[in-house]
């Protein structure tokens, strides 16, 4: 099947943190998509394209749209969608008030599909084709997840969330048991159409060194598939893991210790990291997702972006909303929360740069940069159409920008689920703001 998107497109040829901004960015005013099975044939100026498209093919115009890569969000709660804004607490607390009790509710399937429709239909709303999300200890949260996104043919990356101790009884698996019922859940999705498979261990405090250790052995086995958890996000969360693993030198390196570092690794929030932990995650090829809306709404910290980006031994960083800790799906809104938490650090985040963590970046972090991310030939079509005219502010503000970088401020800082006109999954307008029925599953 063959279809158009014309508009003006945004993409990143290279990374803004290393590169002037004209080498990082790719710039079209006017330009036309081409898209053949799902995957980019062609991205050309308009005038070239229109007169080269073959006949009949379709074309989607957005005349004031900016077409850019879907947003890409690096570490999310799916279970935690019920409980966004639960308040007053940090994070143990929190989690043992509200985020355990509402995991439970997912022993029930009936409403584990009810939540994972809700939860994908709320990342298209939010322009996000591709997410690292967590479930909960019971297999068929998974299941209900995967399913959803197979419907949606979403690239998704998840899996069920493994804890052995310190939850409560309902939750908890076992070392043998956690393996097996990955094991099983890898083999029945992981690769199956786009669905990747993340073996997830909640964080340390909750699994024993067996389970950290089965977990790495779990990964080791399925090359491909990836590992996702926690890192230190608060600091009465890593004085418990010291106590815990006393031997460790670091909370990072219970889980080098256990091997659970490396490419397709990915740490959430990585708020309270030393030199050691930086480099360690550089050498390993560790990702960090960055989660600045979750670490202001449970007073966590402010994650050291420009440490972890330092040209000599870079980090692969990627955005992240941490539903339900983070308080909206949209990635624009993250960016705005990114941009202040490094202005609170004494460094600025350019435009560009937040873009970048949330498509090209966060798919390099991901090894997903040969798929998803950018807009160019031979990628798969996941594309967003943002509307900078999607409020009556916007649309007053707008008309004052002077430049992109001025245009990409101001989406990022007064943008958010309303600014994204309409989203693409492998070529099919999954979502589109305007239809009667937004939501549509492709053909």
């Amino acid at each position: 099947m063959r279809r158009a998107i014309r508009g003006s497109v945004l993409s990143f040829r290279g990374d803004p943190f290393q590169l002037p901004l004209d080498e990082a960015v790719l710039h079209l005013q006017d330009a036309v998509v081409l898209i053949e099975d799902g995957r980019i044939v062609s991205v050309e100026p308009a005038e070239r394209a229109l007169a080269e498209l073959p006949p009949g093919t379709p074309v989607d115009h957005y005349p004031e749209g900016l077409i850019s890569a879907g947003f890409i969000d690096a570490h999310v709660h799916y279970p935690q969608m019920q409980m966004i804004g639960a308040y007053g607490d940090e994070l143990l607390a929190w989690l043992e008030r509200y985020t355990f009790v509402a995991e439970q509710d997912f022993a029930d399937e009936a409403h584990a599909r009810d939540v994972a429709g809700r939860f994908l239909r709320e990342l298209l709303r939010a322009g996000t084709t591709t997410a690292a999300v967590y479930c909960t200890v019971h297999p068929g949260s998974v299941e209900a997840f995967f399913a959803e996104s197979e419907r949606f043919n979403t690239r998704m990356i998840a899996g069920k969330v493994l804890m052995d101790r310190n939850a409560p009884e309902a939750l908890r698996d076992t070392a043998e048991t956690g393996y097996e019922q990955s094991r099983a859940l890898i083999e029945r999705w992981h690769g199956r159409g786009r669905q990747l498979y993340c073996v997830t261990p909640r964080f340390a405090p909750s699994s024993t060194q067996a389970q950290l250790e089965a977990a790495a052995r779990l990964w080791r086995e399925h090359p491909g598939t990836y590992v996702q958890t926690h890192l230190c996000e608060n600091r009465g969360e890593i004085e418990w893991v010291h106590e815990l693993f006393p031997e460790r030198s670091s909370y990072l390196d219970v889980y080098d210790h256990a091997g659970l570092t490396g490419p397709r690794a990915i740490f959430g929030h990585a708020v309270h990291m030393d030199e050691t932990d930086f480099a360690c995650c550089h050498r390993t090829g560790s990702a960090l997702a960055h989660c600045p809306t979750s670490n202001l709404f449970l007073g966590s910290g402010l994650f050291r972006l420009f440490e972890a980006r330092r040209a000599d031994r870079p980090v692969h960083v990627a955005l992240g909303t941490d539903l339900g800790a983070g308080t909206a799906f949209s990635q624009l809104q993250t960016m705005n929360e990114a941009y202040k938490v490094a202005k609170l650090g004494g460094t600025t985040l350019t435009p560009a740069q937040a873009f970048w963590l949330a498509t090209r970046g966060a798919a390099e972090a991901l090894h997903l940069a040969d798929r998803v991310g950018a807009v160019e030939p031979g990628l798969e079509a996941d594309l967003i159409v943002l509307d900078p005219k999607a409020t009556p502010l916007l649309a007053f503000r707008t008309a004052y920008c002077r430049d992109l970088p001025e245009l990409l401020s101001v989406l990022l800082t007064l943008g958010d689920d309303r600014a994204i006109r309409a989203t693409y999954v492998a070529g099919e307008a999954v979502y589109d703001r305007e239809r009667e029925e937004p939501f549509r599953y492709p053909a």
